[in-house]
């Protein structure tokens, strides 16, 4: 595997064992990012996880957190998923953390073979993925990660081996993420010795790597599909806003002329004597005593009009 980048970010890992943290002079001591425990097998809860967390935090230093593994089976490796899980809760969840949620598996209490090792790891990683939505990441000894096969080279690795050797080549992985080079580190804000970490590249690549992952996993199909609809439906909306705009602008001038032919024949409905009718009107208003029209008040076009076609008609006759 390769060796330490210049200028490589540092970090710690800590459980109830380094006691109380002062995380400020940790963060002062150039150390960036944290691994704490939360959990252990299917019921045990670190005391000092959620005190860890927040002090992290308030201290500006990248929080990830780790389960260490006493699963023997499958379904005890999917319990432990749900437990850790569930831990996680307590600070937000996976989801809330800087760094990938860790799968400490470093050791073999049960004497498993090699490929129940890899199925136990595997059926862990899957299940904790399933119930918190994030995916995780592999700790592990370098002479333990020869149990697991290839396809766990799809996760993240932190690799413990204190020397300065660098980490042996694995058939998982050719590299790691993060590297335990030592359990005895001292660090200001801690009392007695804490372990030793770093990151494959400098603090603000470890910040860039993994900025923006809460909440950011690659989406499944359904959620794919989910997604694809959705943006035709709000597609589908912008054309039926611009198709409504269109409507509603085409309906505006149709009802501007309607308002102006209404006003048109509202002035027509009362209109004083026009040129062309005032010969007709005269005609009709020669009996003073009973006139057929009073030319001093307005009437409508129409009437204009009827007494144009009477007068040419010559039904008005003077009385002289």
């Amino acid at each position: 595997m390769q060796n330490r980048s210049p200028n490589a970010a540092e970090g710690i890992d800590v459980s109830r064992y380094q006691g109380t943290i002062d995380w400020k002079r940790v963060r002062a001591d150039g150390k960036s990012f944290a691994f704490i425990k939360a959990s252990q097998g299917q019921r045990y809860v670190d005391p000092t996880f959620i005190t860890n967390a927040k002090g992290i935090k308030a201290a500006g230093i990248l929080l990830g957190a780790y389960h260490f593994v006493d699963a023997t089976s499958v379904n005890a490796a999917k319990a432990e998923a749900r437990h850790f899980a569930e831990v996680l809760d307590q600070v937000g969840g996976a989801k809330a953390l800087d760094l990938p949620a860790v799968m400490d598996y470093e050791n073999n209490p049960g004497k498993l073979s090699s490929a129940a090792i890899h199925e136990v790891a595997l059926a862990f990683l899957t299940e904790f993925e399933r119930v918190s939505g994030r995916k995780p990441m592999v700790y592990t000894g370098n002479a333990f990660a020869a149990h697991f096969k290839a396809p766990l080279g799809s996760y993240k690795l932190w690799i413990a081996r204190y020397s300065t050797q660098v980490p042996n080549d694995t058939t998982a992985w050719k590299r790691w993420d993060f590297w335990q080079y030592s359990d005895s580190g001292r660090v200001e804000g801690i009392q007695g010795p804490v372990d030793l970490n770093v990151y494959a590249g400098t603090e603000a690549e470890l910040r860039q790597a993994f900025a923006g992952e809460e909440g950011e996993e690659p989406m499944t199909a359904e959620e794919k599909a989910a997604f694809k609809a959705l943006q035709q439906q709000v597609a589908a909306l912008e054309n039926s806003k611009d198709v409504l705009k269109q409507t509603i602008n085409e309906q505006s001038a149709y009802i501007k002329k309607v308002d102006q032919r209404v006003a048109e024949l509202e002035a027509r409905q009362a209109m004083p004597v026009p040129t062309w009718a005032k010969e007709a009107v005269a005609a009709a208003a020669v009996n003073p005593a009973s006139p057929i029209v009073d030319a001093k008040l307005p009437s409508s076009y129409d009437f204009y009009r009827l007494l144009v076609v009477l007068n040419r008609l010559g039904l008005f006759k003077t009385t002289k």
